[in-house]
């Protein structure tokens, strides 16, 4: 189930924003016994650097990318870790 959800997680983000890079990591195993994680829902962390995030403060980030996700943000997600950027805030970060 856990690659099922990588792929869904991956194509709604690549039809959304074209990126560049684009990581998706299913961490779900980390929190086993998790409160959170009782329902079945996955952990999730994405790295994803796009052109579409220029000019987009975090927070509206962060909101294209739930809005992106859209019902497997109720479905399949129960937690995701975004890093989301722009190709030279990338460059920038790696020194």
């Amino acid at each position: 189930m856990g690659a099922t959800r990588v792929e869904a997680i991956r194509q709604r983000l690549q039809e959304a924003f074209a990126p560049l890079e684009l990581e998706v990591i299913d961490e779900s195993h980390r929190h086993v016994g998790h409160a959170g994680a009782r329902d079945g829902r996955g952990h999730f962390d994405v790295r994803i650097v796009s052109a579409a995030f220029a000019r987009m403060a975090p927070l509206a980030r962060h909101r294209a990318v739930y809005a992106a996700l859209g019902e497997l943000m109720q479905t399949e997600i129960h937690a995701l870790a975004i890093r989301a950027m722009t190709a030279d805030e990338q460059e920038n970060s790696n020194g």
